[in-house]
């Protein structure tokens, strides 16, 4: 889904209607969508009664024209007018046999209160994307009646927010006091930037798109422009599974990590990159981990490395490199610690430089066993650096340029602090653009974790991952992330495309965890792993949905 600030979504809106898609029919689109997806919704009850706060704006029209589709398709429908009199719409509403009721006429809002008893479903269209807090006057006094009404009811109605919840701040995220939680946006064309940042993206509840038939090749469009990642789009990245494969099909992911501090941080990332669909995973890991480790993962082959004290040391390298020939990718850093034997190992390791080894490292699919046959048989596979290896990294000088082309790198807000000397707390203000800046110049992609994970690219491609629990604020999670980007860089995914797959699968096995567990507090990393093939069967069942859409409509 394409992301736009308020300003870039007005451009797009002017050149539409100078190309001849008028306003007008942009709001008859909006609301019909909006009535389609709410149409669609299953509900705990047979009960279709439908209450709608309309405010002044396009977005209260939006939601009248939403209401009208409604009142034709069967539904009790209701509008409650917010600084909105009646107009050509509610006069449509009215003779299709709704209701509408002016606040400036509903004395201690008694009206409101019951038409929100009997609502099933009430659509936020009070305020649109042009307004900021602070909210004053009657919308704000609406708006704190509908919290102080809904807050009393035992069963809340679904809330459906159209293109934002009332009251917030589309660019910054900034929200008002009063504005309501939805259980749902149905945001208008394109999602507002503002909606995936904290605090709105909390009240945002899903996110979903409506068209309204806007062509994509308004020049108006952001190029490359910043993406939200869904769950359709990362479905159609996995790679194919043909019933003729077997374990080369699907690579081999080397995995450097653990120490004996850190000795769960290899088996994490490991087991996450065979659930993402790796053929093969080798782990390298300072030998006396192997017999604390072996017995957990068994489908894993091994290479025991030289260490000092149970962590890696520099002589570690050359037999980490010796693999590189058989490696479709290959994973550094989680659980290797920072003391200065694994500086050393891993300076000697990127002094196998970033040549042509691995042929198709930096964009495209690559064509499996190029790089076996290349002349550089021990450059450096496609890589993902992660946790301490990423503190590594800016011990060496020109670590960047070493790296293989377009590396992955996912460094937490510490981490990239530690990397940039950029304090945490700016990173955090400046997500986005901070990932961008440094993906530029680094030239590699980075993944900038937390609470609406940030993927960027060097070429300008940003992806927001939608996804924010304190289910993920819990050690060993990066690990899993880290091995699930190289199990699909393993497979062939281009760099950019397997983060970005990764940390939404990453993001949604989170929730899943979270849900089975009952809270967030409870979720340890080893439950977000397990909750992997969920994620990836709901992916699956998307693909194969898709597959036979194209198949019931391929011309014979």
């Amino acid at each position: 889904m394409k992301t736009v600030s308020t300003a870039e979504m007005a451009a797009i809106e002017t050149e539409a209607d100078a190309a001849g898609l008028t306003y007008a029919q942009m709001m008859q689109n909006a609301g019909e969508g909006v009535a389609r997806i709410v149409d669609g919704m299953r509900l705990h009850t047979d009960q279709r009664e439908v209450l709608g706060l309309v405010g002044p704006g396009n977005n209260g029209g939006d939601t009248l024209v939403a209401l009208c589709n409604l009142a034709a398709a069967g539904w009790r429908t209701g509008a409650y007018l917010v600084n909105r009199k009646t107009d050509p719409l509610v006069e449509r509403l009215q003779q299709l046999g709704g209701t509408a009721l002016l606040a400036l006429q509903d004395k201690n809002f008694a009206g409101l209160e019951g038409l929100l008893q009997t609502a099933r479903v009430v659509i936020d269209g009070v305020l649109g994307t042009g307004s900021k807090p602070p909210l004053r006057g009657a919308v704000s006094a609406v708006l704190e009646a509908v919290q102080r009404f809904l807050g009393g009811q035992p069963e809340a109605p679904y809330i459906v927010a159209v293109d934002c919840p009332s009251g917030t701040d589309c660019d910054t995220g900034e929200v008002a006091p009063q504005s309501l939680a939805a259980d749902l946006t149905v945001t208008i064309a394109a999602a507002k930037r503002g909606l995936l940042k904290m605090p709105a993206f909390g009240l945002v509840g899903e996110l979903q798109a409506v068209d309204i038939g806007l062509s994509p090749s308004l020049r108006a469009w952001p190029v490359p422009g910043t993406e939200m990642a869904q769950r359709d789009e990362v479905a159609a990245l996995l790679p194919a599974r043909p019933m003729d494969a077997h374990k080369g099909t699907f690579g081999t992911a080397l995995i450097v990590a653990g120490s004996v501090n850190y000795t769960g941080a290899a088996w994490l990332a490991g087991k996450a990159a065979y659930r993402a669909g790796a053929g093969l995973v080798t782990l390298a890991v300072p030998g006396p981990l192997h017999a604390a480790l072996a017995g957990h993962l068994p489908e894993a082959t091994w290479i025991l490395l030289p260490d000092a004290g149970g962590v890696i040391s520099r002589e570690g390298a050359v037999v980490a490199m010796a693999s590189f020939p058989g490696v479709d990718a290959v994973l550094v850093g989680p659980g290797i610690g920072t003391r200065q034997t694994t500086q050393d190992f891993m300076t000697a390791l990127l002094s196998a430089g970033p040549g042509p080894g691995k042929a198709g490292a930096s964009t495209g699919r690559r064509t499996r066993g190029r790089g076996r046959q290349a002349a550089h048989r021990l450059t450096m596979p496609p890589a993902v650096v992660d946790a301490d290896g990423l503190r590594l990294l800016a011990g060496i000088k020109d670590w960047n340029k070493l790296l293989p082309p377009h590396s992955v790198l996912t460094p937490h807000p510490g981490e990239m602090s530690f990397l940039t000397s950029i304090p945490k707390d700016e990173i955090q203000r400046d997500r986005e653009s901070v990932a961008q800046k440094f993906a530029r110049a680094w030239d590699h992609i980075v993944v900038l974790k937390g609470a609406l994970t940030v993927v960027a690219s060097p070429d300008g491609r940003t992806t927001i991952i939608p996804i924010a629990s304190a289910a993920l604020a819990r050690a060993g999670t990066g690990d899993v992330l880290a091995g699930l980007i190289v199990g699909l860089r393993a497979q062939g995914l281009e760099a950019y495309e397997a983060a970005v797959a990764g940390a939404w699968i990453h993001g949604r096995a989170g929730l899943q965890a979270a849900r089975a567990a009952g809270n967030t507090a409870s979720v340890l990393a080893g439950d977000v792993l397990a909750s992997i093939p969920e994620v990836m069967r709901e992916l699956t069942i998307r693909t194969a949905a898709r597959e036979a859409d194209l198949a019931r409509n391929r011309p014979r």
